[in-house]
C-alpha cells in the first residue's frame, strides 16, 4: 500500500508501533543519516522531474516516463529498510516493514514495469505523486530526528498529510492493478500452467485480484492506526491550542 502508518521511532523507517529501546550507536546513526539524506534527495529528484515534465508538456498525461528510472531506483532502495530492522539498528518489525516495502516494490516492478500498457494510465501518476510527497516528508522526518533537530512543520506534515495522501495512493494503486488485469489475463504474464515437472500452477491474474481484495481489511487498519499515532504525537499540541 502507498502511505504507511507513521511510527514513533526517530530512527525507524517502518510506520509501525515501535518498542522502547535505546537508539543506534554513533556509526549506525551516521549511516542512517546518510541513507535518509540520500533517499530524501532521491525523492526530491523525482518531484522535480514530475514538475519539469509537466511544465514542458503542459499536460500530466504520461509523466511516469520522465521519472521511471529514479522511481525504480529509489523505491527499490527502500529494501534496505528491511535489512535495517533485521540487524537491529532500527527498532521496527521486520515482518511489517517487509510487507510495507515489498508492496510498493511489487507495484513498481511486477505491475507498472511488467505491464507497460498501464504506464500511461493517470492512476500511475496518482500513486507516484502520493508516494513522492509522502517519502520526502518521511525521510526528512527521520533525518532531522536522528540529528535531534526536528522542525515542528515537518513533524506536523508527517502526521497530517496522510489524511489525503494515503487514500490518494491506495486509489492509484488499486486502479493501476485493475487496469493491468486484462493484459495479464491475455498474455498469461507470470502464470504457470499444468502440466509441468513440478506439478505446480500459478495464476498471476487471480493473484492480482486477491491482492486488490486484501486492501479491504488492510486499508482501514493502517489508516486508523495513523490517526491514533497522530493523536499520540500531536494530540497534546492540539489540546493546548484549544485551551488557548
Amino acid at each position: 500500500m502507498s502511505a504507511a502508518a507513521p511510527g514513533t521511532s526517530k530512527t525507524g523507517h517502518s510506520d509501525v508501533v515501535q518498542k522502547k529501546k535505546k537508539g543506534p550507536g554513533a556509526l549506525a546513526t551516521a549511516y542512517l543519516v546518510i541513507y535518509n539524506v540520500v533517499m530524501t534527495a532521491g525523492w526530491l529528484v523525482i518531484a522535480v522531474g514530475l514538475v519539469r515534465a509537466y511544465l514542458a508538456r503542459g499536460s500530466y498525461h504520461g509523466l511516469y516516463y520522465s521519472i521511471e528510472k529514479p522511481l525504480k531506483f529509489f523505491q527499490t532502495g527502500a529494501l534496505l529498510e528491511i535489512l535495517h530492522c533485521a540487524v537491529g539498528i532500527v527498532p521496527s518489525s521486520v515482518v511489517l516493514t517487509g510487507f510495507q516495502v515489498m508492496s510498493r516494490v511489487f507495484l513498481t516492478w511486477a505491475v507498472t514495469h511488467s505491464v507497460r500498457e498501464v504506464q500511461s494510465e493517470d492512476s500511475v501518476l496518482l500513486f507516484v505523486t502520493a508516494w513522492t510527497v509522502t517519502e520526502i516528508i518521511r525521510y526528512s522526518f527521520y533525518t532531522f530526528s536522528l540529528l535531534n533537530h526536528l522542525p515542528y512543520l515537518i513533524k506536523w506534515a508527517r502526521y497530517t498529510f496522510f489524511f489525503a495522501l494515503y487514500p490518494m495512493g491506495v486509489t492509484g494503486e488499486l486502479l493501476t492493478i485493475y487496469a493491468a488485469l486484462p493484459f495479464v489475463q491475455k498474455t498469461g504474464l507470470y502464470s504457470i500452467t499444468l502440466p509441468n515437472k513440478y506439478n505446480f500452477s500459478f495464476d498471476y491474474y487471480t493473484f492480482l485480484i486477491l491482492t486488490m481484495i486484501s486492501y479491504i481489511p488492510l486499508f482501514p487498519q493502517l489508516y486508523f492506526h495513523m490517526i491514533r499515532q497522530r493523536k499520540k504525537v500531536l494530540g497534546h499540541v492540539d489540546d493546548y491550542s484549544k485551551v488557548e
